[in-house]
This record gives C-alpha cells, structure tokens and sequence, in this order.
C-alpha cells in the first residue's frame, strides 16, 4: 500500500538543504573553494558584526562564541563520531575534556610549557584515555555500555577532586595563556583570539572527520552503527574500528578542554559535570546524530539559546528543556537528519530495522573493512 507522503514546512526546509547539500558536493573544486572561503571569512569576522538577532542581551557576544557555543560544537563533533557515526552511546564524554583541561594546567603551570607544546600532548594523553577506557568496555553494548562511561566520567572528575596533585576542589589556577603572535593578544578578557583558535580547530576537524566519513573507516562504523554482528559477519573488524572510534573522539574532546583551560586561566573539577556530557549529547541527537551539519546546527542551538533569552532567568532553562522534549516527540530523527538515519526511523518498520543494513553492506567486503587502519 502507497504511503502517503506528509510535507511539513520543516521537511522542505530539509529537502531544500539537501538539494544544495547535493549540488555542491556535485560542483567542481574551484565553485566549491569559491563558496567555502568567503562563508569562513564571514565565520571569522562574526565577532565584529553588530547584529541584533544574534548579539546577547546579557552577555558579551564574542565570550559567548568561545563558550558556550564554539565549545560545545567542538566537542560536539567530538561525539558525534562515537555515537553518530559508531553508533556507541557515551554519557561520559566530560572526562576527556577534563583530561585535556588538567593536562594543559600541569604542564603549562609545573613544567612551563607553552600552549602550543601542551595542545598535542593533551591531544595524545586523550586519545590513550580514550583506548585505555575502550578496550575493555567496548564489548559492552547499549545500556551497559552508557553506564560503564558515565561511571568513568565521574571517575575521572572525583578523582581530581580528591587528588592533592590535581589541586583537590580548588582546582588549578594560573594556567597560561597561548603566547602573542601576529600583534594578536590572549588574554580572559579577550576572547576572540580564542573564538579564532578555536573556529581554526573546528574547520580542521571537519574536514579530518568528513575524510573519515567517507572512507573505509567510516563504512564500517556505519555497518557496526547498524547492526555489530552482521558486520562481523562479513569481516568487519568491529572492536578495532569501535576503538579507533572512541581513541578519536576522546582526543577532540582532549583538545577542547586543553584550549578551554588555557582561557579561563583557573580550572576546578566543578567545570567537568555530568550536565555538560548531557548537553553535548543533547546537541548530537537535536541537529541530527551522524550528519555533520545537523550536529554543528544542534550544539549551536543548545549553547546560544539559553544565552540568548538569559533575560528570562529560571525559567528560559524550562523553556528549554520544554523545546528539547517537544523537538524529541516531533522529530526522534533530529532537525536535520541524514538521509539514511531518517529512513532507518521512517522506512524501515517492516524489515526490523535492517532496511538500510543491506544497501550499506552493499558497499562493504572484508578485504576493503578489515585491514588495518
């Protein structure tokens, strides 16, 4: 029997983006460099621009950009590929970004060491954590899976509260600043050279994370996403990519804790809640978990919201969360789904969610999944 199709405004607006979606990616290298550029140089100078739809009422709109919103769409990509792409559920997130942050505070504030010395240490302490926390939790699936790291994030920030080395509550302060280059000051008070950095690391991460996607790698995280056994089946490695998956995940967030900590000068284990792995989370699954654009469009909306309407007090948090739990009823998918993520939810009811399984199989053989990265 037909299915009747219902258009909503919303569903247009999707299929008008993906129209677009399909025509740049379908346009030669010099459109697309033509077009790419100047909308990054407007991403740059977006701290300068005076606009009233955007602008803060109650905060200062270049601060607001670090963070919460540049923050939070770092680390959302973050998680995105472990729980978008890999299909992991990781409710403990917070703790690589505390790795990251107290990493920065160790070694920029005992050893010395410069910003840009410290950056690809936390990088790589991250990405151990990441491996270590990984390799014997990763054979968990679903629930236990989500009760295994949120334990380890808690871990992660008790242990700093109870360690003297760490700075117990009190944390540690008087963590540097990256140095001055270019006439271009770091300083708490001025965090635009920090939005600069940090939109440098987004647009880094973006294209590393969409190479992936497109690769071998990122098939097979879609076929474990999909269904873990049938991918063993057809000779996916599947714990070695499910680590690859967290190993990387955990070394953004490292990186976004370390250029946090560098800005805020003072970190206390208070900063590395279980709210704030909620949240990014929450930013994921709101913009469309697994698509890139829809998780950036995602953590935008849950960190510039509620500082947006912070006139509102109290009550902008419920109104909020009101719109969260409504978006969830309306659109489970997200606001901006991929288009094989969408159909899982939609299309897919009579093949017990294995409708989409066979067509990425498709693609897939042991030979081109199963050797080493």
């Amino acid at each position: 029997m037909p299915r009747i199709s219902q258009t909503t405004p919303l569903r247009r607006l999707r299929d008008n983006a993906d129209v677009l979606r399909r025509r740049f990616i379908d346009a030669p290298f010099a459109v697309r460099v033509l077009i790419t550029l100047p909308f990054i140089a407007f991403l740059y100078g977006l701290p300068f621009l005076k606009l009233p739809v955007l602008n803060t009422p109650d905060s200062a709109f270049s601060s607001v950009l670090f963070y919460p919103v540049g923050m939070y769409v770092l680390l959302a990509l973050g998680l995105n590929v472990v729980v978008g792409l890999a299909g992991l559920l990781d409710l403990g997130y917070v703790a690589f970004f505390a790795i990251g942050g107290y990493a920065m505070a160790l070694l920029g504030v005992n050893a010395g060491w410069t910003f840009y010395e410290i950056l690809p240490v936390a990088v790589a302490v991250s990405m151990v954590a990441g491996v270590i926390l990984g390799s014997p939790t990763l054979r968990l699936r679903g629930d236990y899976l989500a009760i295994v790291t949120l334990g380890f994030g808690e871990i992660v920030r008790e242990t700093a509260n109870n360690s003297r080395r760490l700075g117990g509550p009190r944390g540690i302060f008087g963590i540097p600043h990256p140095s001055t280059t270019l006439s271009i000051k770091f300083s708490l008070l001025n965090p635009k050279p920090y939005y600069w950095l940090l939109l440098t690391l987004i647009v880094l991460i973006v294209f590393v994370v969409h190479r992936l996607e497109h690769s071998r790698v990122g098939r097979a995280w879609t076929a474990i996403r999909e269904d873990e056994d049938a991918a063993e089946l057809m000779g996916v490695p599947t714990f070695k990519f499910k680590l690859w998956a967290f190993a990387i995940g955990a070394a953004i967030g490292g990186m976004g804790g370390c250029v946090y900590a560098s800005q805020v000068v003072s970190i206390t284990p208070d900063n590395y809640t279980l709210i704030l792995s909620i949240l990014i989370l929450a930013a994921v699954v709101l913009g469309g978990a697994g698509n890139m654009p829809g998780v950036i469009v995602g953590a935008i909306l849950v960190a510039y919201l509620p500082e947006r309407f912070r006139t509102f007090n109290e009550a902008r948090v419920m109104i909020f969360g009101a719109a969260l739990v409504a978006t969830m009823i309306f659109r489970p998918q997200g606001l901006f789904p991929s288009r094989q993520r969408a159909s899982e939810l939609t299309d897919n009811v009579g093949l017990g969610g294995m409708g989409s399984l066979g067509g990425e199989l498709g693609h897939l053989s042991p030979r081109e999944v199963g050797e080493d990265v």
